[in-house]
């Protein structure tokens, strides 16, 4: 209403101005002459202004004939489209600037006004290639995701705008949750361009969620071919997804194939942990110890670790204390200054009951670095020692309050898992596990010595000895109490 108003307004101000300007030209004195073959005109001054309007008109006029001719000529000798373009040249030149604001108003954020030029566009132009993406998109940004899914549709069923469309679509879906489909469509979307890193990337994820690992290596080898992933992060993350095939070797139903890709992930990345303890047991389970020790002597040197002890442990499962201790040299000897090292080491000393190489096999760690661990088997030494109560408290009540060490944590959410996965639980990120310290401190509760002891009854020979150095919870209900008494038949049984 205001603004047909307004444009009322405005064309009666022209409209007086015209007027006006008329009135003054009328009443001014004076004129132009102009002798054209002998003949003299003369034109007063509102006639002067009428002529050079009608002038410039004409000239105007006469390049349009002119342009015309031009086509009609270009028409005549064989371009059959010269007059098409000539009549839709305005047509054209409107549809054009139309796009031109409406990918101004796209990049400014604003939507509607993206989706109104779109449409204007689309109408001048005829060229949905070029017009149904702004559409799209400007739909997408007003919330309008209806009109969004039509015109990716429209671009699907034409060739040259087919990816544009499927990857379009695939993106809606994967905001819908939807990534059944979107994995689908990720799959079209990389055999119509296989060289675009987003889907690559996209479609990589998707399938190792799905835990579609022959596609999703499949898919990684896509990306090293097209060179969009380095030869040695490819090495490492086709070992993760070997092994992530072959993790049922830990079922007595494991097949061959199975047990063979858990090799294969150990050959492809000797230093994966998972992988080297996987293809250890897979060897063991085989009967070729020496492999397993092998592997696990090499991934033990690239990086110590609880679960390759495990593994190094089950090589021998029926071993005294004394020989386990004897055996696990030849494993400390290849990084004899690492923490877990030294942890390993005064782990199955305290089960061996030799607590003075215990105490030396653990030296600094518990000053230089005590999380929960290195202070849970201090407790353990001093008790074997024979050390008082209420030293062993000490060392249990600094437990209850030290970090964890280290575990499987996400270096792009820094969620913490309790087993190494290929996939985040958190994130759904690929491949982004390392064993590291977590960055915020984790209060202990009732923690047990994993000591690597084989079979049962070795525990029933050493567990008396150092029993009652853990069920931290009741230790610090009586230590409130007043008494510095351990129970002495609580400790390890979440050993056990």
């Amino acid at each position: 209403m205001l603004w047909s108003l307004l444009k009322i307004l405005v064309f009666v101000a022209i409209v007086a101005v015209l007027a006006f300007g008329a009135s003054l030209l009328t009443e001014t004195a004076g004129g132009v002459q102009i002798t054209v073959a002998g003949t003299e005109y003369t034109l007063s001054a509102l006639q002067s202004v009428i002529a050079l309007a009608v002038l410039v008109f004409a000239v105007w006029l006469g390049f349009k004939v002119l342009s015309l001719l031009i086509a009609t000529l270009r028409f005549l000798n064989g371009d059959e489209t010269a007059l098409s373009r000539y009549w839709d040249k305005g047509r054209e030149r409107k549809g054009y600037q139309a796009l031109s604001d409406g990918m101004m108003a796209l990049a400014s954020g604003e939507g509607r006004l993206a989706m109104a030029k779109a449409a204007r566009a689309e109408k001048y132009l005829n060229n949905p290639e070029l017009t149904d993406l702004l559409t799209a998109q400007a739909a997408e940004m007003a919330g309008d995701t209806k009109k969004a899914a039509e015109a990716y549709k429209r671009l699907v069923s034409n060739q040259s705008t087919r990816f544009v469309g499927v990857r379009g679509i695939m993106k809606q879906k994967l905001s819908e949750g939807d990534t059944e489909t979107a994995r689908q469509l990720a799959e079209k979307a990389l055999a119509l361009r296989p060289k675009h890193e987003e889907v690559q990337d996209t479609l990589l994820t998707l399938q190792a969620r799905a835990q579609d690992w022959a596609g999703a290596r499949k898919t990684l080898t896509t990306k090293l071919k097209t060179g969009t992933l380095p030869r040695d992060v490819y090495k490492r993350r086709d070992a993760v997804l070997a092994l992530s095939a072959s993790k049922a070797i830990v079922e007595d139903g494991a097949t061959v194939e199975q047990q063979e890709q858990a090799i294969e992930a150990n050959r492809l990345s000797p230093d994966l942990v998972p992988a080297a303890a996987m293809a250890a047991r897979t060897y063991l389970s085989r009967g070729k110890k020496r492999n397993a020790i092998r592997v696990l002597k090499k991934a033990w040197e690239a990086q110590p670790h609880p679960d390759l002890a495990q593994a190094f442990a089950e090589v021998e499962p029926g071993e005294s204390a004394q020989e386990r201790v004897k055996r696990f040299v030849q494993l400390s000897r290849l990084a004899p200054q690492h923490d877990e090292t030294r942890l390993i080491m005064a782990e199955l000393n305290i089960v061996a009951e030799d607590f003075p190489e215990a105490r030396r096999a653990l030296g600094d760690l518990v000053e230089r670095a005590p999380d929960a661990r290195a202070l849970t088997l201090m407790a353990a030494i001093e008790k074997g020692e024979g050390a008082p109560d209420a030293v062993i408290q000490g060392w249990l009540t600094r437990a209850l309050s030290a970090p964890r060490g280290p575990q499987w944590v996400c270096d792009k959410c820094n969620h913490i898992h309790a087993d190494w996965a290929p996939v985040c639980e958190n994130c759904a990120s690929f491949d982004t596990l390392s064993w590291t310290r977590p960055e915020a401190p984790h209060v202990m509760g009732p923690q047990v010595l994993p000591l690597l002891t084989g079979k049962p009854q070795a525990d029933e020979a050493h567990g008396a000895d150092i029993a009652d150095v853990e069920l931290l919870e009741d230790d610090q209900t009586d230590a409130e109490d007043g008494s510095a008494t351990v129970s002495e038949d609580a400790e390890l049984k979440d050993a056990k």
